[in-house]
């Protein structure tokens, strides 16, 4: 691994990002073609927190949060801070002073493939942090890693520029080369999603919405009425 940090990354449209996360997650999931969601364990440290933005990414080392204080140097309005580590690690490797520094640079949120800490006060800052753990451990600075280089966090490759859409729903990564494609499929689900919930509203049932009923049979569902008691 090269010990390097990357300026001046190319980012995805920040209109489109904008427009992507009022999809929200699970409708960009779908229009991504189930692609690109990070693995479950990663959960928003406070509910109702909502991010939408471009890709800086982070590697560091297990216990050691030095090449995060690097990053933030390298963050523009409108950035998801992205971390991925290079060993399974649980440890708070963020708090409150960092997402201070963040904010002050219109960083959008943080999404860490390790623990956090001071969820209180992340909370009280309404600053959106989705993470592996929250953990009071805290970390050293001696170990080198790398800032704006591809990284793998919770199971999903992130290359810097990429569209990170996050809310309670879990973190979806899109290739900035797909998100006009992803936005444009997305809000043609959302806009079918919304006709049907004004069906589903008026008592329609799913099983005639979606012709259920004749593959239920085929599948060998039977009714049955309840037998008349004795």
């Amino acid at each position: 691994m090269k010990t390097v940090v990357v300026r001046n990354i190319k980012r995805a449209d920040a209109a489109i990002v904008k427009r992507l996360g009022v999809l929200g997650t699970s409708t960009v999931h779908e229009a991504y073609g189930r692609f690109g969601l990070m693995k479950p364990y990663l959960r928003p440290v406070w509910a109702g927190g909502e991010a939408a933005g471009t890709a800086v990414t982070v590697l560091v080392h297990p216990g050691d949060n030095w090449m995060i204080h690097v990053a933030v140097e390298q963050c523009k309005p409108g950035d998801t801070l992205v971390v991925g580590c290079s060993a399974d690690n649980s440890d708070g490797m963020f708090g409150d002073l960092l997402a201070t520094s963040l904010m002050a640079r219109g960083v959008v949120g943080l999404v860490i493939d390790a623990g956090v800490r001071d969820a209180k006060s992340l909370r009280q800052m309404g600053f959106p942090v989705w993470s592996k753990a929250i953990s009071a451990k805290g970390t050293v600075k001696a170990t080198l890693g790398a800032v704006n280089v591809p990284v793998v966090c919770a199971g999903v490759n992130v290359t810097p520029g990429d569209a990170v859409v996050a809310d309670d729903d879990g973190v979806v990564v899109i290739s900035r080369k797909d998100i006009t494609d992803v936005l444009a499929k997305g809000e043609k689900r959302a806009a079918d999603e919304d006709g049907k919930r004004k069906q589903l509203a008026s008592g329609a049932l799913g099983l005639d919405m979606y012709n259920m009923r004749e593959p239920l049979a085929k599948a060998g569902l039977v009714y049955i009425d309840e037998p008349e008691s004795d």
